[in-house]
């Protein structure tokens, strides 16, 4: 099964992937995209590892190149987040819109061969109106491109707001 979990900022959407996730079967892994860029980011990203430490998930940090990765066997997989890898993508490789969304999608699709269940938390965006700069829309608009067609191919698509889980498609656990 295929999943898709979306949300705003600090809505939910990872605690409760995480929690889907653990209930899933087989070995687990945990693809962790935030790339350390500073000290604010190495804290997030050690937070986070102390979080997972006695879950029994096998992270693997991963920041860019999806389609490279070969896992030691099947299983779950928890793909945490689209929003940082899409970002990764476009500013950290300096890839157009296009060719960033083909790259994670080929990416995704080479992660569902190789899994049982995929998980993939993603962030909800355009919904605050405000006005961005161009480099700000065109991650906005990739991300945007990339949410409606996992939506569109995932199982289930699961909304996080305040904590509380809406299946929009699929199911709900």
């Amino acid at each position: 099964m295929r999943t898709l979990v979306i949300g705003g900022g600090a809505s939910g959407k990872s605690e409760y992937a995480e929690e889907l996730f653990a209930t899933l079967e087989g070995t687990k892994y945990y693809i962790a995209t935030m790339m350390p860029y500073g000290e604010d980011s190495l804290a997030r990203i050690e937070k986070h590892r102390k979080a997972r430490r006695d879950r029994g998930f096998h992270t693997i940090e991963r920041y860019t190149d999806l389609a490279e990765l070969s896992l030691p066997s099947r299983g779950a997989i928890l793909l945490e987040c689209l929003g940082n890898l899409t970002a990764n993508e476009l500013f950290y490789k300096g890839a157009s819109e296009e060719s960033a969304a083909e790259v994670i999608l080929r990416g995704i699709d080479k992660l569902s061969a190789q899994a049982d269940n995929l998980v993939v938390v993603t962030n909800e965006v355009f919904s605050d109106g405000i006005k961005y700069d161009e480099g700000t829309l065109a991650y906005m608009r990739t991300l945007a491109f990339l949410n409606r067609k996992l939506a569109g191919s995932f199982d289930a698509v699961i909304e996080v707001m305040c904590g509380i889980p809406v299946a929009l498609k699929g199911w709900a656990s």
